[in-house]
Protein backbone atom coordinates (compact mmCIF):
# COMPACT_ATOMS: atom_id res chain seq x y z
CA UNK A 1 0.00 0.00 0.00
CA UNK A 2 1.61 3.38 -0.75
CA UNK A 3 1.25 6.56 1.06
CA UNK A 4 -1.74 7.92 -1.09
CA UNK A 5 -3.66 4.85 -0.26
CA UNK A 6 -3.29 5.88 2.91
CA UNK A 7 -2.91 9.20 3.44
CA UNK A 8 -5.83 10.73 5.33
CA UNK A 9 -8.12 8.58 8.31
CA UNK A 10 -11.34 10.48 9.19
CA UNK A 11 -11.61 8.96 13.31
CA UNK A 12 -14.34 11.14 14.92
CA UNK A 13 -16.62 13.37 13.96
CA UNK A 14 -18.96 16.03 16.39
CA UNK A 15 -21.68 17.77 14.56
CA UNK A 16 -20.26 18.88 11.59
CA UNK A 17 -16.12 19.51 13.75
CA UNK A 18 -13.68 16.21 12.26
CA UNK A 19 -10.61 14.56 13.77
CA UNK A 20 -8.48 12.68 11.57
CA UNK A 21 -5.23 11.82 10.78
CA UNK A 22 -3.10 13.21 7.80
CA UNK A 23 -0.21 10.13 7.02
CA UNK A 24 3.05 11.63 5.27
CA UNK A 25 6.51 10.28 4.59
CA UNK A 26 7.92 12.73 7.33
CA UNK A 27 5.09 12.15 9.74
CA UNK A 28 1.18 12.14 11.25
CA UNK A 29 -0.32 15.16 11.51
CA UNK A 30 -3.45 14.61 13.67
CA UNK A 31 -6.56 16.83 12.73
CA UNK A 32 -7.92 20.07 13.04
CA UNK A 33 -4.29 21.11 12.42
CA UNK A 34 -2.94 24.45 12.42
CA UNK A 35 0.32 24.96 9.85
CA UNK A 36 3.00 27.73 10.93
CA UNK A 37 3.75 29.84 7.85
CA UNK A 38 7.74 29.80 6.90
CA UNK A 39 7.73 31.94 3.92
CA UNK A 40 11.01 32.05 2.95
CA UNK A 41 12.40 28.54 4.48
CA UNK A 42 12.06 30.25 8.26
CA UNK A 43 9.27 30.96 10.46
CA UNK A 44 10.07 34.32 11.60
CA UNK A 45 12.13 34.78 14.69
CA UNK A 46 11.68 31.19 15.12
CA UNK A 47 14.29 28.25 15.43
CA UNK A 48 13.04 24.56 14.11
CA UNK A 49 13.66 23.31 17.22
CA UNK A 50 10.96 26.28 18.86
CA UNK A 51 8.46 24.80 16.36
CA UNK A 52 9.22 20.69 17.55
CA UNK A 53 9.12 21.76 21.37
CA UNK A 54 5.65 23.45 20.31
CA UNK A 55 4.89 19.84 18.61
CA UNK A 56 3.80 21.26 15.66
CA UNK A 57 3.37 18.87 12.65
CA UNK A 58 3.76 20.52 9.73
CA UNK A 59 4.47 24.02 8.47
CA UNK A 60 4.06 26.13 5.14
CA UNK A 61 6.86 26.88 2.66
CA UNK A 62 6.36 29.57 -0.41
CA UNK A 63 7.18 28.70 -4.10
CA UNK A 64 6.84 32.21 -4.72
CA UNK A 65 9.97 33.41 -2.88
CA UNK A 66 12.01 30.32 -2.75
CA UNK A 67 11.78 30.23 -6.23
CA UNK A 68 13.34 33.90 -6.55
CA UNK A 69 15.39 33.03 -3.74
CA UNK A 70 17.74 31.26 -3.42
CA UNK A 71 16.17 29.22 -6.31
CA UNK A 72 14.69 25.80 -5.93
CA UNK A 73 17.93 24.22 -8.09
CA UNK A 74 20.03 25.50 -5.15
CA UNK A 75 17.93 24.05 -2.64
CA UNK A 76 17.46 20.73 -3.95
CA UNK A 77 21.31 20.88 -5.22
CA UNK A 78 22.52 22.06 -1.25
CA UNK A 79 19.59 19.82 0.79
CA UNK A 80 18.16 17.76 -1.45
CA UNK A 81 15.00 19.56 -0.78
CA UNK A 82 13.11 21.48 1.91
CA UNK A 83 13.50 19.35 4.44
CA UNK A 84 17.25 19.01 4.56
CA UNK A 85 17.86 22.13 2.99
CA UNK A 86 16.42 23.78 6.60
CA UNK A 87 16.80 20.72 8.67
CA UNK A 88 13.02 20.00 9.85
CA UNK A 89 12.12 16.25 9.68
CA UNK A 90 8.49 16.84 10.05
CA UNK A 91 6.07 17.58 7.23
CA UNK A 92 5.88 20.94 4.89
CA UNK A 93 3.30 21.85 2.71
CA UNK A 94 4.10 24.46 -0.20
CA UNK A 95 1.66 26.99 -1.73
CA UNK A 96 1.53 26.69 -5.64
CA UNK A 97 3.28 30.50 -6.08
CA UNK A 98 -0.23 31.92 -7.32
CA UNK A 99 -1.65 33.61 -4.34
CA UNK A 100 1.85 35.35 -4.44
CA UNK A 101 2.00 36.62 -7.82
CA UNK A 102 -2.08 37.63 -8.01
CA UNK A 103 -1.58 39.72 -4.54
CA UNK A 104 1.23 41.70 -5.55
CA UNK A 105 -1.03 42.98 -8.44
CA UNK A 106 1.80 45.53 -9.13
CA UNK A 107 4.39 42.40 -10.61
CA UNK A 108 1.74 41.09 -13.04
CA UNK A 109 2.56 41.50 -16.68
CA UNK A 110 0.37 39.65 -18.38
CA UNK A 111 -2.14 36.33 -17.42
CA UNK A 112 -2.94 34.04 -20.22
CA UNK A 113 -3.65 30.20 -20.51
CA UNK A 114 0.28 29.66 -20.44
CA UNK A 115 0.40 30.94 -17.00
CA UNK A 116 1.62 34.46 -15.61
CA UNK A 117 3.80 36.68 -16.99
CA UNK A 118 5.55 38.22 -13.92
CA UNK A 119 8.43 40.86 -12.83
CA UNK A 120 10.53 39.98 -9.42
CA UNK A 121 9.88 42.35 -6.76
CA UNK A 122 13.16 41.88 -5.86
CA UNK A 123 15.26 42.67 -9.11
CA UNK A 124 12.79 43.44 -11.93
CA UNK A 125 13.44 40.28 -13.99
CA UNK A 126 10.68 38.55 -16.00
CA UNK A 127 9.38 35.29 -15.12
CA UNK A 128 6.72 32.68 -16.44
CA UNK A 129 4.49 30.93 -13.34
CA UNK A 130 2.68 28.13 -14.63
CA UNK A 131 1.18 25.29 -13.58
CA UNK A 132 3.89 23.08 -14.89
CA UNK A 133 6.91 25.53 -13.07
CA UNK A 134 5.06 25.44 -9.89
CA UNK A 135 4.97 21.72 -9.93
CA UNK A 136 8.75 21.79 -10.88
CA UNK A 137 9.53 24.27 -8.07
CA UNK A 138 7.25 22.10 -5.48
CA UNK A 139 8.92 18.97 -6.77
CA UNK A 140 12.44 20.10 -6.03
CA UNK A 141 11.24 21.61 -3.02
CA UNK A 142 10.44 18.01 -2.16
CA UNK A 143 7.12 19.42 0.43
CA UNK A 144 4.67 16.54 1.48
CA UNK A 145 1.91 18.55 0.52
CA UNK A 146 1.62 20.52 -2.83
CA UNK A 147 -0.89 22.97 -4.09
CA UNK A 148 -2.44 23.07 -7.37
CA UNK A 149 -1.48 26.28 -9.27
CA UNK A 150 -4.76 28.29 -10.11
CA UNK A 151 -5.73 32.13 -9.72
CA UNK A 152 -7.02 33.74 -7.09
CA UNK A 153 -9.27 36.82 -7.83
CA UNK A 154 -9.94 39.53 -4.99
CA UNK A 155 -13.26 39.54 -3.83
CA UNK A 156 -16.00 41.42 -4.12
CA UNK A 157 -16.31 39.92 -7.73
CA UNK A 158 -18.94 39.70 -10.42
CA UNK A 159 -20.06 36.20 -11.19
CA UNK A 160 -18.84 36.72 -15.31
CA UNK A 161 -15.72 37.11 -13.36
CA UNK A 162 -15.44 34.13 -11.61
CA UNK A 163 -16.52 32.01 -13.63
CA UNK A 164 -13.97 33.57 -15.86
CA UNK A 165 -11.20 32.52 -13.15
CA UNK A 166 -12.78 29.61 -12.50
CA UNK A 167 -12.52 28.01 -16.05
CA UNK A 168 -8.88 29.24 -16.02
CA UNK A 169 -8.28 27.62 -12.67
CA UNK A 170 -9.70 24.24 -14.20
CA UNK A 171 -7.16 24.17 -16.78
CA UNK A 172 -4.64 24.70 -14.93
CA UNK A 173 -5.69 22.19 -12.58
CA UNK A 174 -5.48 19.36 -15.14
CA UNK A 175 -2.14 20.53 -16.30
CA UNK A 176 -0.76 20.56 -12.24
CA UNK A 177 -2.11 16.86 -12.06
CA UNK A 178 -0.89 15.71 -15.41
CA UNK A 179 2.70 16.29 -13.91
CA UNK A 180 4.71 14.18 -12.16
CA UNK A 181 5.89 14.31 -8.95
CA UNK A 182 7.78 12.34 -6.18
CA UNK A 183 6.41 9.32 -5.33
CA UNK A 184 5.93 10.61 -1.40
CA UNK A 185 4.33 13.75 -3.22
CA UNK A 186 0.44 14.60 -2.56
CA UNK A 187 -1.54 17.41 -4.61
CA UNK A 188 -4.48 19.34 -3.59
CA UNK A 189 -6.78 20.60 -5.91
CA UNK A 190 -8.59 23.62 -4.98
CA UNK A 191 -11.67 24.95 -4.82
CA UNK A 192 -12.45 28.52 -5.97
CA UNK A 193 -15.85 30.54 -7.31
CA UNK A 194 -16.18 33.20 -4.82
CA UNK A 195 -19.00 33.35 -2.87
CA UNK A 196 -21.46 31.90 -5.20
CA UNK A 197 -22.26 28.38 -3.74
CA UNK A 198 -23.27 26.90 -7.68
CA UNK A 199 -19.46 27.67 -9.18
CA UNK A 200 -18.20 26.24 -5.84
CA UNK A 201 -20.15 23.15 -6.70
CA UNK A 202 -19.08 22.90 -9.93
CA UNK A 203 -15.44 23.74 -9.25
CA UNK A 204 -15.47 20.85 -6.37
CA UNK A 205 -17.01 18.27 -8.96
CA UNK A 206 -14.32 18.78 -11.83
CA UNK A 207 -11.91 18.60 -9.75
CA UNK A 208 -13.12 15.64 -8.11
CA UNK A 209 -13.02 13.81 -11.62
CA UNK A 210 -9.12 14.40 -11.35
CA UNK A 211 -9.40 12.51 -7.86
CA UNK A 212 -6.66 14.95 -5.52
CA UNK A 213 -5.68 13.21 -2.42
CA UNK A 214 -7.23 16.47 -0.76
CA UNK A 215 -9.25 19.34 -1.20
CA UNK A 216 -8.81 23.00 -0.08
CA UNK A 217 -10.96 26.40 -0.25
CA UNK A 218 -9.07 28.95 -1.52
CA UNK A 219 -10.09 32.92 -2.57
CA UNK A 220 -11.74 33.39 1.14
CA UNK A 221 -10.80 35.98 3.63
CA UNK A 222 -9.91 38.55 0.55
CA UNK A 223 -12.22 41.36 1.18
CA UNK A 224 -15.54 39.62 1.68
CA UNK A 225 -17.42 40.09 5.28
CA UNK A 226 -16.49 37.41 7.97
CA UNK A 227 -19.79 36.77 8.40
CA UNK A 228 -20.37 35.79 4.51
CA UNK A 229 -17.43 33.79 4.93
CA UNK A 230 -18.18 31.84 8.40
CA UNK A 231 -22.15 31.26 6.45
CA UNK A 232 -20.36 29.59 3.39
CA UNK A 233 -18.39 27.17 5.27
CA UNK A 234 -20.94 26.20 7.07
CA UNK A 235 -22.98 25.39 4.29
CA UNK A 236 -20.04 24.43 1.65
CA UNK A 237 -17.64 22.35 3.77
CA UNK A 238 -19.72 19.13 4.45
CA UNK A 239 -20.10 18.99 0.80
CA UNK A 240 -16.65 18.09 0.59
CA UNK A 241 -15.25 14.39 0.45
CA UNK A 242 -15.31 13.33 3.94
CA UNK A 243 -12.81 10.92 3.40
CA UNK A 244 -10.20 13.53 2.44
CA UNK A 245 -8.53 16.83 3.82
CA UNK A 246 -10.18 20.02 4.31
CA UNK A 247 -7.84 22.64 3.63
CA UNK A 248 -8.96 26.39 4.46
CA UNK A 249 -6.22 28.43 3.10
CA UNK A 250 -4.63 31.70 4.76
CA UNK A 251 -7.20 31.64 7.57
CA UNK A 252 -7.31 33.33 9.96
CA UNK A 253 -8.15 34.66 13.85
CA UNK A 254 -8.45 32.64 16.35
CA UNK A 255 -12.35 32.61 15.93
CA UNK A 256 -12.13 32.18 12.05
CA UNK A 257 -10.11 28.69 12.96
CA UNK A 258 -12.88 27.96 15.53
CA UNK A 259 -15.85 28.35 13.35
CA UNK A 260 -14.24 26.59 10.26
CA UNK A 261 -13.60 24.00 12.60
CA UNK A 262 -16.86 23.69 13.35
CA UNK A 263 -18.02 23.41 9.75
CA UNK A 264 -16.27 20.42 9.17
CA UNK A 265 -12.12 22.08 8.26
CA UNK A 266 -9.34 20.00 9.18
CA UNK A 267 -6.33 22.52 7.94
CA UNK A 268 -5.13 25.72 7.91
CA UNK A 269 -2.15 28.57 7.98
CA UNK A 270 -2.18 32.11 8.42
CA UNK A 271 0.54 34.56 8.65
CA UNK A 272 -1.28 36.77 11.32
CA UNK A 273 0.15 35.21 14.82
CA UNK A 274 3.10 35.89 13.07
CA UNK A 275 2.72 39.47 11.50
CA UNK A 276 0.30 40.47 14.71
CA UNK A 277 3.25 39.25 17.19
CA UNK A 278 5.90 41.56 15.23
CA UNK A 279 3.27 44.74 15.69
CA UNK A 280 3.07 43.75 19.22
CA UNK A 281 -0.30 41.70 19.66
CA UNK A 282 -0.11 38.34 21.64
CA UNK A 283 -3.45 36.08 20.92
CA UNK A 284 -4.98 34.80 24.07
CA UNK A 285 -7.58 32.80 25.56
CA UNK A 286 -9.10 35.77 26.70
CA UNK A 287 -9.06 37.90 23.15
CA UNK A 288 -6.15 39.58 21.68
CA UNK A 289 -3.48 41.74 24.17
CA UNK A 290 -1.53 44.91 22.62
CA UNK A 291 1.26 44.42 24.82
CA UNK A 292 1.97 48.30 23.91
CA UNK A 293 -0.52 49.82 25.81
CA UNK A 294 0.45 52.04 28.83
CA UNK A 295 -1.51 50.24 31.83
CA UNK A 296 0.31 46.93 31.27
CA UNK A 297 3.78 48.45 32.07
CA UNK A 298 4.16 47.56 35.49
CA UNK A 299 1.66 44.61 34.98
CA UNK A 300 3.02 41.62 36.73
CA UNK A 301 0.45 38.94 35.15
CA UNK A 302 1.77 36.56 32.38
CA UNK A 303 0.76 37.92 28.64
CA UNK A 304 -2.05 34.61 28.98
CA UNK A 305 -2.88 33.48 32.62
CA UNK A 306 -4.42 30.15 31.26
CA UNK A 307 -1.48 29.53 29.35
CA UNK A 308 1.32 27.19 30.08
CA UNK A 309 3.76 28.05 27.25
CA UNK A 310 7.64 28.84 28.36
CA UNK A 311 7.32 32.65 27.39
CA UNK A 312 3.95 32.43 30.07
CA UNK A 313 5.22 30.60 32.56
CA UNK A 314 8.54 32.91 32.72
CA UNK A 315 7.80 36.27 32.06
CA UNK A 316 5.42 39.01 32.59
CA UNK A 317 3.58 41.64 30.72
CA UNK A 318 5.75 44.60 31.95
CA UNK A 319 9.13 43.41 30.69
CA UNK A 320 8.03 42.22 27.28
CA UNK A 321 6.08 45.54 27.04
CA UNK A 322 9.54 47.15 27.90
CA UNK A 323 11.20 44.79 25.46
CA UNK A 324 9.39 46.02 22.78
CA UNK A 325 9.14 49.44 23.60
CA UNK A 326 13.32 49.51 23.20
CA UNK A 327 13.11 47.29 19.95
CA UNK A 328 14.51 44.59 21.55
CA UNK A 329 14.21 41.75 19.01
CA UNK A 330 13.67 39.14 22.01
CA UNK A 331 10.54 40.96 22.33
CA UNK A 332 9.18 39.89 18.71
CA UNK A 333 10.23 36.07 19.46
CA UNK A 334 8.86 35.78 23.00
CA UNK A 335 5.28 37.26 21.45
CA UNK A 336 5.59 34.94 18.27
CA UNK A 337 6.58 32.00 20.43
CA UNK A 338 3.38 32.24 22.42
CA UNK A 339 0.89 33.01 19.30
CA UNK A 340 1.96 29.59 17.65
CA UNK A 341 2.11 27.62 20.71
CA UNK A 342 -1.52 29.19 21.40
CA UNK A 343 -2.56 27.74 17.71
CA UNK A 344 -1.50 24.60 18.15
CA UNK A 345 -3.08 24.58 21.34
CA UNK A 346 -6.33 25.24 20.66
CA UNK A 347 -6.39 23.01 17.47
CA UNK A 348 -5.08 20.11 20.09
CA UNK A 349 -7.64 21.17 22.44
CA UNK A 350 -10.76 20.93 20.08
CA UNK A 351 -9.65 17.74 18.28
CA UNK A 352 -9.82 16.38 22.17
CA UNK A 353 -13.05 17.93 22.69
CA UNK A 354 -14.33 16.21 19.04
CA UNK A 355 -13.25 12.66 19.75
CA UNK A 356 -15.26 13.09 23.38
CA UNK A 357 -18.27 14.66 21.87
CA UNK A 358 -17.98 17.65 23.76
CA UNK A 359 -17.20 20.21 20.49
CA UNK A 360 -20.12 22.69 20.68
CA UNK A 361 -19.23 23.02 24.27
CA UNK A 362 -15.87 23.71 23.75
CA UNK A 363 -16.63 25.94 21.08
CA UNK A 364 -19.10 28.44 22.74
CA UNK A 365 -16.75 28.52 26.10
CA UNK A 366 -14.09 29.38 23.74
CA UNK A 367 -15.73 32.17 22.03
CA UNK A 368 -17.61 33.06 25.01
CA UNK A 369 -13.96 34.07 27.25
CA UNK A 370 -12.44 35.11 24.27
CA UNK A 371 -14.65 38.00 23.07
CA UNK A 372 -15.80 38.71 26.67
CA UNK A 373 -12.32 40.22 27.91
CA UNK A 374 -11.20 43.58 27.80
CA UNK A 375 -7.32 43.43 27.74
Amino acid sequence: MSLHDNFFHLESTDGQARAGTIHTAHGDIPTPVFMPVGTRASVKTMWQEDLEEMNAPIILGNTYHLYLRPGHELIERVGGGLHGFMKWDRAILTDSGGFQVFSLKDIIKKVTEEGVVFRSHIDGSTHLLSPEKSMEIQKALGSDIVMMFDECPELPATKDRLRQSLELTMKWAARSRAYELKPHQNLFGIVQGGLYEDLREESLERLQELDFPGYALGGLSVGEKNEEMVSFLNSFAPKMPATKPRYLMGVGTPLDIMNGIRAGIDMFDCVLPTRNARNGQFLTSLGPLNIKKARFQEDQLPPDPNCDCKVCRRYSRAYIRHLFNVGEYLAGQLITYHNLYFYQHITRSARRAIKEGRFEEYYLKFFEDYTSSSL
